[in-house]
């Protein structure tokens, strides 16, 4: 049976006709600017679970994560983060996404440049939805990330950081280390980062000032 879809449009057109909520059906696919909307509106989402006896439940735009199109999540690693990757992958595919690894692929010693790199490209073009990148302190690969256009990334090393990225300062590549946080801490941590969304109103003015400071770089 082909799935909704939630896009943008079908988002302003049910707010045009004086709606405060969504109606997300079970398997929908909810677009990535419908969510993104549908967060600044402050709409509510209900998850209709088409269950006999069921009723809809409000759940909220958090939820919506689990039903958005191209939840795709690319993740990468250096040699120093090979372990914790490949630890993450199943994890992070048990919440209901579509991991893709871009490397590296064993503990043969590398530089964790050319992974950050691959990682942010292919958040910045679309490709993914999110993107993940481990290295030993998480610190250089957050600033390689940094580089590319488009990405706004953060090294969080607790579940507060995680959060407060998300909320705040609308992240979508986060950096790991592997010599600072254990694998259970990384998986909280990976958990509330990709569930958590952006709060809009007054971070939302500051988060479009990043983008300003960027464009005065860029160049033809």
């Amino acid at each position: 049976m082909p799935r909704a879809l939630i896009s943008e449009q079908s988002v302003r057109e049910a707010v045009s006709r004086g709606e405060k909520r969504i109606v997300v059906p079970e398997g929908s696919i909810v677009t990535p600017l419908a969510a993104s909307l549908i967060t600044q509106l402050g709409l509510t989402v209900l998850q209709d679970r088409p269950k006999a006896g069921t009723p809809l439940q409000a759940t909220g735009t958090p939820e919506v994560a689990k039903v958005q199109t191209g939840n795709v999540v690319v993740i990468g690693s250096d040699h120093g983060g090979f372990s914790m990757k490949e630890a993450l992958k199943p994890y992070i595919s048990n919440l209901g996404y579509v991991v893709r690894d871009v490397g590296t692929k064993d503990e043969t010693p590398c530089d964790y440049p050319d992974f950050a790199y691959a990682v942010a490209r292919t958040v910045a073009s679309g490709e993914a939805w999110r993107g993940i990148m481990i290295d030993g302190a998480g610190i250089g690969s957050c600033i390689v990330a940094n580089k590319v256009p488009g990405i706004r990334a953060a090294n969080c090393h607790n579940e507060f950081v995680a959060r407060n990225s998300r909320e705040h300062n609308d992240t979508n590549l986060l950096t790991l280390g592997s010599r600072v946080v254990g694998i259970e801490v990384c998986k909280e941590i990976v958990k509330i980062w990709l569930e958590s969304w952006f709060s809009g109103g007054r971070h939302k003015q500051r988060v479009d000032k990043m983008g300003d400071v960027e464009k005065k770089f860029l160049r033809e």
